[in-house]
Parts: structure tokens; C-alpha cells; sequence
């Protein structure tokens, strides 16, 4: 077999380790030797970068791009799948190989990838966030009618349930669909105008049955979680990642130590909202004062959450911000505390062990998936990250190859 070496730069390996000059040995789209001075077949030369594990996005939404109501009438139903194959494209060319749809794709879409029909991340699938009636993913407009962000169709189903036995089945609906974590929403949101992100969602014994459901399929739970009481419900209940956690207390911060929860931030997210409105996007104005009331407090949670050793890995909630600026968390992680060896390893090798894959890609290290972007310039800045990917590899296939101006 040939053995391409990805040499002449500096290795970060995906861990809390700071990158060193080194080489990277892959062979049949595996690691096979990490170190210095190795020679192979074919060279991809790293000089003046860094190569890195593809990075990670624990949050994206590929069927989704800005949405507004006006936009969403506008659409036909069908355009999201070829809208899916357009961000997907730009999700895989800014150097993220693996994401977890949290919401929107269904099988088909990821089907299509994996056989190669379109180019695209390795993906994990939600499918649909469930939701109360009135809550974040209740798509009820106070004109009496709905405008849903995902019509349901055979593989994608409404996520409205009220009660434990309608969440029960429903969990098993989208087990059957499948889902490769099943999404709830345990507050209100940004994006919905008629809740509270600091309101609680669905009660204890809702939230139990999902994860039980979940964990009888062998999945884990994502909640969107915002506020504090709907954070604590769905960690004390067992969910394995809180998405935003903008109103974290110190209560909330010891559940998710003491149950080993991972912090998903998309701090990305509201920035993203607040310059789609300044831009002319025609959001109501109840969704655009939330963006802006929420960034503070999302910053300063993030940064209690790192300090107090909460695992963190990167999301971004793109779909509501453009697919392919998802390497903006970077920076954004980086600014609330975690520096940069932090926010890359919430990227990589966090972001593999929340999603399950840590024994499978996510380091360097022999035998892991050979999934590799090269970045021009220093692991330490991360500013400008999309623009400086020089190329993206998935089992030591190129990809994607910048081109140069």
C-alpha cells in the first residue's frame, strides 16, 4: 500500500497537548505512525501550517440556511435536499469531516453521503427535535396557523409530544427513522417568538422516558437547554449534552460535573441571528431582542462551565448562521476562557468522545481514521481559521484543495 506522509509543518494530535514539528504516517486511511523524521511514498507537505484531526461540529442544521417565516413559505419542499447537498459541500470544505445534525436531515440525506453520491462530513442524525406543544419546536403562529422550519414527511416526523407515552413512541418512531441521537428541546429558544429560553420544558418524567427509550437503543440524548431549570431537568435526568446553556448557574455546573455532561455552546449561534437581522433578513422582532439579550450571559456561562473542568465540545448551530463560518467558533471559544489548545480539542477529540467515535477518529494516534486537515500559520491563532484550511482529508483522501488566489 502507498503510505502518504503529511510532513515539513507542526502536529496537533487532537488532544490538550500543544502542537510540536512532527509527521504523520497514514496508509489505507489509517494512522499508522505519528513522529519525526518518517519517510514515505507520497509527501502532502505541511510546511508553514499544522496538520490536525478533521475538526468536529456537534450542531448544524444542513436543510436549513437563515430561515425567516417569509423565506420558509417561499421554499419549496423539496429545495432542502438540494440545499442539504450545497452546505454539506461547504461544511466538509472548511475542514469539519464529522457533524451531528441536530435537527432536519433524515436518512436519505445522510444515506446519499456515505455512498459517495454527494461530497460531504461523516454524520450523526437527530432527525427532529422533540418539543411540547408551545414550545421551542412548536411552529404555532398567533394567526392560528403553522409554519414549520421541517414539514414532517415519512422519514421525518412531527417532534410535538405532550406526556410520557407520546414521547415513548415517538422516541421509537425516530429510532426506526434512524436517528443516531434523539434531540429534546427542555426550554424555550431564540428562534421560536412565543416561549422563553428561560422557561422549562416537558416534566421529569417526560424527560426520563426519552433517555430511557434512548439508552434501550443503545443512544444518548442532546438537549437544547438554555435556561437554568430546563439545564438542571435534562441532566439530572440523564442527557448526555446540554446545546447553548446560556443561563448556566453554579447548581446546573456541579449536575453536569457530577453527571459527566458535555457543554455544546454555538456561541456562534446569536451573533449569527443578530447580523442576519442587521442584513435585512425579516425576523420578528421578539427573535432579534433575544439574540442580543442572550450574548453576555452566553459568554460568561461558557467561561464559568470551562473553569469548573465542564467537558466542551464545538457546535455552531450553522444553518441559523451560513454553512462553511463554523470555524468561527474557534475563536469564539477561545475569547470565553478556553484558549487555543482547549477550543481545538473541543473540536476534535472532545467532540469524537460525546458523539462516540473516539475509538475510531478525532486524534493522531495509530490505527484512528485517517479524517485530516492541513491550516496555514500557527495552531495558536484562531482567527481567519476557514479562510487559512489549505487542504481537507477524509481516510487520507484529499478532498479539498484551497485555491490559491
Amino acid at each position: 500500500m502507498t503510505r502518504t506522509l503529511f510532513s515539513g509543518g507542526q502536529v496537533y494530535d487532537g488532544t490538550t497537548h500543544r502542537a510540536a514539528p512532527g509527521d504523520v504516517m497514514v496508509e489505507d486511511g489509517r494512522v499508522v505512525e505519528v513522529g519525526t523524521g518518517l519517510d514515505g511514498d507520497e509527501v502532502v507537505d505541511c510546511s508553514g501550517g499544522y496538520v490536525s484531526p478533521g475538526f468536529f461540529d456537534c450542531h448544524v442544521h444542513v436543510t436549513l440556511d437563515a430561515p425567516s417565516v417569509m423565506q420558509i413559505i417561499e421554499t419549496p419542499f423539496s429545495l432542502q435536499f438540494y440545499a442539504a447537498a450545497a452546505n454539506l459541500r461547504a461544511t466538509l470544505e472548511t475542514g469539519i469531516t464529522t457533524v451531528r445534525d441536530a435537527g432536519g436531515a433524515d436518512l436519505g440525506i445522510r444515506t446519499t453521503v456515505e455512498r459517495g453520491m454527494i461530497p460531504g462530513p461523516r454524520m450523526q442524525l437527530s432527525i427532529i427535535m422533540l418539543s411540547q406543544t408551545g414550545g421551542h419546536g412548536d411552529d404555532w403562529g398567533v394567526c392560528g396557523g403553522d409554519v414549520p422550519f421541517f414539514v414532517p414527511h415519512p422519514g421525518r416526523p412531527s417532534g410535538v409530544v405532550d406526556g410520557p407515552d407520546e414521547v415513548r413512541k415517538r422516541v421509537r418512531e425516530l429510532v426506526r427513522a434512524g436517528a443516531d441521537v434523539i434531540k429534546v428541546a427542555t426550554t424555550g429558544g431564540v428562534l421560536s417568538p412565543n416561549d422563553d429560553p428561560r422557561h422549562a420544558h416537558f416534566r421529569d418524567d417526560e424527560i426520563a422516558v426519552m433517555t430511557a427509550e434512548a439508552a434501550a437503543a443503545g443512544l444518548s440524548v442532546m438537549a437544547h437547554a438554555q435556561g437554568a431549570e430546563g439545564i438542571k431537568a435534562a441532566v439530572r435526568n440523564g442527557v448526555r449534552s446540554i446545546e447553548h446553556g446560556i443561563f448556566l448557574d453554579e447548581e446546573a455546573i456541579e449536575l453536569m460535573l457530577a453527571h459527566d455532561a458535555w457543554l455544546v455552546p454555538t456561541l456562534h449561534a446569536p451573533r449569527a441571528v443578530i447580523r442576519a437581522a442587521e442584513a435585512g433578513l425579516p425576523l420578528p422582532a421578539a427573535v432579534v431582542a433575544k439574540a442580543r439579550d442572550v450574548a453576555a450571559s452566553h459568554l460568561d456561562s461558557v467561561r464559568r462551565a470551562h473553569a469548573a473542568g465542564v467537558r466542551i465540545a464545538m457546535g455552531t448551530d450553522c444553518g441559523v448562521g451560513p454553512h462553511g463560518t463554523n470555524l468561527e467558533e474557534l475563536g469564539l471559544m477561545a475569547a470565553a476562557g478556553l484558549g487555543p489548545v482547549d477550543a481545538l480539542h473541543a473540536a476534535t477529540g472532545s467532540a469524537a468522545a460525546l458523539l462516540g467515535v473516539d475509538d475510531d477518529r478525532g486524534t493522531l494516534a495509530p490505527g484512528k481514521r485517517a479524517d485530516l486537515v492541513v491550516v496555514d500559520g500557527d495552531p495558536d491563532d484562531l482567527e481567519g481559521v476557514r479562510e487559512r484550511v489549505r487542504s481537507v482529508h477524509l481516510d487520507g483522501r484529499e478532498v479539498h484543495r484551497r485555491v490559491a488566489p
